[in-house]
């Protein structure tokens, strides 16, 4: 699937946002310029998905999502409606100064109608809804399943990367399960940036491991796949003290790296996910098992590690072949580090749950 850059993403919908107020001119008032449909519409609209997405006033936004649900929805619904007035006075101005409208006054240009405001607020509602989704099931899946290119089984080249974090359980059954719970959360949550900086996608979270995937090209273009863990890794080592303050402890993890070729399908009824099938995904998380064996934080497969050039802060040391269970050929096995991350080189049982 063609990649889509975060200015592409704003470009759309950028085009979308204007798209909705031509129509609207277009439907209420047919004598006038579409153009100015579309400028009042992205100086309504754009503040808001801004809001949504967290990229003005992420402060604000972060503090309004610890609210009850009724009180966020109410408090939300304030903001919209002030970013909203704000956007459409803008405009109206911006429109008035350029000679391109003439209102009976002044008033007319900054006091949004509350057609318009009903309006602005469906369009923005649909428009974060579809965001909201697609954030949810990773923008990927939202794509395949809204194409429905995996209802019938695919064959494909898939990267896939395990993360695991090490004794978890241990850590369970010293502050609790909540507290567990706590950290996993905040955990996954430092994952999401690295993934989405490198165009990976977060496929699972399965107890206190996740499973991170690309497809092959892009994986290996410029070893991204490599570059997430150790971004990961280099993000916690470095809010190392943050981690102590809450935690008590800066969390160790453990991952592998294996590509190869899988079957990829929709699969549910009522629940619909899209899975992947083959041995490529089981080799991969046996090959997450081996690093504690082998006493290294980082293994990648020899297959997979010939398909890419390592960037020059990556070490990449060879095992050798290890028998690997329930795959019929031995695998060949590296261990990769960094001279700027810290990684864990002391034995350690990894614990699942």
């Amino acid at each position: 699937m063609r990649e889509i850059s975060p200015t592409q993403n704003w470009i759309l919908i950028t085009i979308v946002l204007a798209a909705s107020g031509v129509i609207y001119d277009l439907m209420f008032y047919s004598n006038q310029t579409p153009i100015i449909g579309a400028i009042f519409a992205l100086f309504i609209g754009m503040p808001i998905l801004a809001f949504e997405r967290k990229v003005l006033f992420r402060a604000l936004y972060r503090r309004i999502q610890k609210l009850p649900t009724f009180a966020f929805i109410i408090t939300e619904l304030l903001i919209y409606e002030i970013l909203m007035s704000i956007g459409f006075a803008c405009a109206g101005l911006l429109l008035w100064w350029l000679g391109m409208v003439k209102p009976v006054s002044l008033l007319d240009l900054v006091i949004m109608p509350f057609e318009v405001f009903l309006y602005a607020l469906a369009v923005c509602t649909m428009l974060i809804f579809v965001l909201r989704v697609r954030e949810l099931l990773g923008r990927e899946v939202f794509l395949s399943m809204l194409i429905s290119r995996y209802r019938n089984p695919v064959r494909e080249e898939r990267v896939f990367l395990f993360i695991d974090l090490v004794d978890s359980t241990a850590f369970a059954e010293k502050h609790g399960d909540l507290r567990a719970q706590q950290l996993l959360s905040s955990l996954f949550a430092t994952f999401a940036e690295p993934v989405r900086r490198h165009k990976g996608m977060i496929n699972d979270y399965v107890g206190d491991a996740a499973i991170i995937t690309w497809p092959l090209a892009r994986g290996v273009k410029d070893a991204r796949c490599v570059r997430c863990i150790f971004d990961i890794l280099a993000d916690i080592d470095a809010n190392a003290a943050g981690w102590r303050k809450n935690y008590g402890q800066v969390p160790k993890l453990r991952a592998a790296l294996h590509g190869g070729e899988i079957i990829t399908a929709e699969i549910g009824v009522d629940h619909h996910k899209i899975s992947y099938f083959g041995d490529t995904v089981n080799t991969t998380a046996r090959l997450e098992t081996l690093c504690r064996s082998l006493n290294r934080s980082v293994l990648i497969s020899t297959e997979l590690a010939r398909r890419m050039n390592f960037p020059d802060d990556i070490s990449c040391e060879d095992l050798g072949t290890h028998a690997v269970k329930g795959r019929g050929q031995a695998l060949g096995v590296m261990a990769l580090s960094s001279r700027a991350v810290t990684v864990l080189n002391t034995p350690a049982v990894i614990l699942h749950g």
